[in-house]
């Protein structure tokens, strides 16, 4: 008993509380329906497990496009060492994005008739395609590791083989489906809020996703070298960061046009909600960031990297929450409060998210790539010494 309590930790205990409280609420959810378990209401039917489990998962889970085709598309090789990490992540957070859809939907078992019961004038129907579609080509890409595990050589071969089309198809996929999401709110023009609203949302999302991306890819990074006691490659990071910060000028660009363009510059000054929640995705999300990973000194430095890869990564939360929660409240005369079980049920896709990466780094030659790079120097080092040796003699 004493050897069993000394094996639990705080973050063990954690973890477990909240996937007790997120069966409860699961069952609750099933059993009793949407009613019984969210402040859902038919002013928002769309609340937390939409505009996190799903607007946002799907972001946050763009890394893997992107690192791929850094690799595989423009042949940039010395991004390898974090490409299987990245889409690792991308396939945990696609498949998790599923099950999150899966307690939002009021008929769950029904999910498949997307594939049968065709709608191509619904962008819902075109979301449901490309993530069914893009979650198989993540697990292809990711194939090879678990390949490696069980020394399937010939069939890591005919993967390999496949590898450079199978991630066109997954950037192609990427790009219809992360801007497709934005394309849902252009139905509500009367209904969302000037800050967010835009003819431009599909572009929005798009050019934010990628710089998401990147930055969850450092953020993974170094979560993962604090959890396993491994090394950072600080220098591709940096790099990686440098497009994060391309990415946020291009949005913030677009952004500033579009306000102009619609004569919407005096919502940032009026004294809402909204305006006050609209400046703080910014500053947080954009013009944070963007100071901070333009500047070397800063990009270079751990927590300094850290810090503004993390700040993206907020604000990108911050805006898609603004997107699908807060700019609908002002139409909707009412707030929306997700209940306990809504939150107990995200908090614990999130823990199994990363449940499920500390478990395939333990099983699985996810940091292959970074370990021999590591180890290559010194092994050169002990070749010139032997060859110095055997010349002596």
């Amino acid at each position: 008993m004493k050897q069993i309590l000394s094996k639990i930790t705080f973050w063990k205990a954690t973890a477990g509380l909240i996937f007790t409280a997120g069966l409860y609420a699961t069952y609750v959810r099933f059993v009793d329906g949407l009613g019984a378990s969210t402040n859902l209401s038919d002013d928002f039917p769309w609340g937390l497990w939409v505009g996190f489990d799903v607007i946002t998962g799907v972001g946050l889970a763009a890394g893997g496009f992107t690192l791929a085709a850094m690799v595989h598309v423009f042949n940039l090789k010395r991004f390898e060492p974090v490409v299987r990490p990245a889409i690792l992540t991308a396939f945990l957070g696609y498949t998790l994005v599923i099950l999150g859809l899966m307690y939002d939907l009021g008929r769950p078992l029904q999910i498949w008739h997307a594939i049968i019961m065709w709608n191509p004038r619904s962008v819902m129907f075109e979301v449901a395609w490309c993530v069914m579609l893009y979650t198989t080509v993540l697990a292809l890409e990711f194939s090879p590791v678990v390949l490696e595990k069980f020394k399937l050589t010939k069939t890591i071969k005919f993967i390999k083989r496949i590898t450079i089309p199978l991630v066109i198809v997954g950037v192609l996929l990427s790009t219809l489906h992360q801007s497709s999401l934005g394309s849902v709110y252009l139905i509500a023009p009367d209904k969302l809020y000037g800050l967010w609203y835009s003819p431009y949302l599909p572009f929005f999302f798009y050019i934010s996703a990628i710089a998401v991306g990147c930055a969850m890819v450092i953020v993974e990074s170094f979560l993962s070298a604090r959890a396993f006691h491994r090394g950072l490659e600080m220098d591709i990071l940096a790099d990686i960061a440098r497009v994060g910060v391309v990415m946020l000028g291009v949005y913030l660009s677009f952004k500033t046009v579009d306000l102009i363009e619609r004569k919407a510059l005096g919502l940032l000054f009026l004294p809402r909600y909204e305006t006050y929640l609209y400046w703080l995705e910014m500053v947080v999300g954009v013009f944070g960031p963007m100071i901070l990973l333009a500047q070397r000194k800063f990009r270079e430095n751990h927590n300094g990297l850290f810090a503004g890869a993390l700040m993206i990564v907020v604000g990108f939360i911050i805006n898609r929450m603004n997107t699908s929660i807060t700019g609908f409240e002002g139409w909707a005369g009412k707030g929306y409060f997700p209940s306990w079980m809504e939150l107990a049920v995200t908090l614990s896709i999130v823990v199994f998210g990363f449940v499920a990466f500390a478990l395939a780094v333990k099983y699985l030659p996810i940091f292959t790539h970074a370990e021999h790079e590591e180890l290559s120097p010194p092994a050169d080092e002990w070749a010139k010494d032997l060859q110095t040796v055997s010349q002596l003699r």
